[in-house]
């Protein structure tokens, strides 16, 4: 008898879907209103915002919504309308991937609709069954994805572990010898959960030993690190050594879409072979004379990476100093770890939203393992130290609650599981 494939569904919501009913609206698809800031409204009042990756400030610099607004005027929402390939290309496209190579110092860009879509399409178009995947167990879900429709070999090593590492890349230099085929190896410049910068520099040694290319999603570093801002590659000084290099811009950029970055030859094969561009509508000129003009502050105004890194030490030396758990973050994105069921982290959030009026991102199970709660607090340049300040007192007060059993016992008296 064949199953309804609804019923499954039904009876099974997921791991977080089953907590919709407690928490939707309010942890999990919150409405932010107000302009794009530090300080928003949710549910009526006023929050101080920790929640946004726009690090640089770009979503409301003036000169960024006049861009977007003059952009608008001239083409409306759906120019180019249609595919890339056949009917969506213009010299303001170009002009925006020429730009974006010079930028991260490769060869040619291509540009890309969406982040997620864009990476999953990556994978695909750079390896073939008899190639084998060597990529980092934490990577991002767009990375997992892209992987899952490789229908060869993939070997996952241990976060950010060289040792882990090597052992991988010797079962796959072995099985693609077997296969004529070669290995990707894959990792991300910055780690968006943890706050760590992938071990670029180490992984480029490694290919004095083994024959492999590197992809590296670098989405939270683009703008952020390195001396130009061309990230973690910059950083680390293996910028040249990337073969593929991949960034979104819906963070430092403030934005929709992306793009990937390589020598000429494989951006030309990328263009050919790109599933999810060449038969998806082109990136709308608003965004992409958007993101001239984004790309151009960025570029042009160090002043705005220099006080976002004034903030980010000022939060994370703070939160160190008081004996919060931090992790070995090095990047903007800071954790905050805490030990506590998933109840006491929806009674800790929302006391911190209702009566601190702090908004911060929550992380809980299956993210991370049970018992863990991670804050994820993402400082940016329009941050002030008050603000800073203001949330250190908010986190102290909060971590006294948690150790003390007050949300254990509020959370008992709710209609929350407590064994979940």
């Amino acid at each position: 008898m064949v199953k309804d494939l609804f019923e499954r569904i039904q009876n099974n919501k997921g791991p977080l879907g089953k907590w919709a009913s407690q928490a939707e609206g309010y942890f999990v698809f919150p409405k932010l209103e107000g302009e794009l800031g530090p300080r928003m409204q949710f549910q009526g009042k006023d929050i101080l915002n920790w929640s946004l990756n726009d690090y640089l400030g770009l979503a409301n610099h003036p000169e960024v919504r006049k861009a977007d607004a003059e952009a608008a005027i001239a083409y409306g929402a759906a120019y180019p309308m249609g595919a890339r390939m056949m009917s969506g290309h213009t010299k303001y496209h170009e002009q925006l991937e020429q730009e974006l190579a010079a930028f991260v110092m490769k060869e040619s860009a291509y540009l890309l609709n969406f982040g997620y879509q864009g990476m999953v399409s990556i994978i695909d178009a750079l390896v073939t069954r008899n190639d084998v995947i060597v990529y980092d167990v934490d990577a991002h879900a767009c990375i997992i994805d892209g992987v899952r429709l490789h229908s060869g070999k993939r070997f996952t090593y241990k976060h950010n572990d060289i040792a882990s590492m090597e052992k991988n890349l010797q079962r796959a230099t072995k099985l693609a010898t077997e296969l004529g085929g070669g290995i990707l190896f894959i990792t991300e410049g910055v780690f968006g959960m943890r706050g760590q910068q992938g071990k670029l520099k180490e992984i480029v040694e490694m290919k004095k030993k083994y024959n492999f290319r590197l992809l590296v999603d670098d989405a939270h570093g683009f703008g952020t690190l390195g001396k130009t801002g061309a990230g973690a590659g910059e950083e680390q000084g293996v910028q040249d050594d990337i073969d593929v290099y991949f960034s979104t811009f819906a963070k430092s950029m403030a934005n929709i879409g992306a793009f990937v970055a390589a020598d000429t030859a494989i951006i030309d094969y990328l263009k050919y072979n790109l599933r999810s561009q060449m038969f998806a509508k082109a990136l709308p000129m608003i965004q992409t004379i958007g993101s001239l003009k984004r790309l151009e502050l960025l570029r042009d105004n160090p002043g705005l990476k220099d006080k976002l890194w004034e903030n980010v030490n000022a939060l994370q030396g703070g939160l160190r100093s008081k004996g919060f758990n931090i992790g070995d973050t090095n990047t903007c994105v800071t954790p905050v770890y805490l030990e506590g069921s998933v109840p006491e982290a929806m009674i800790m959030v929302n006391d911190l939203r209702e009566n601190y009026g702090i908004f911060l991102s929550i992380v809980i199970y299956p993210v991370i393992p049970k018992g863990m709660i991670l804050l994820r607090v993402i400082p940016t340049a329009p941050h002030t130290l008050a603000d800073i300040d203001e949330t250190l007192t908010a986190f102290e007060a909060i971590r006294e609650k948690l150790e003390n059993g007050t949300y254990k016992e509020i959370a008992s008296r709710t209609k929350v599981d407590l064994d979940a």
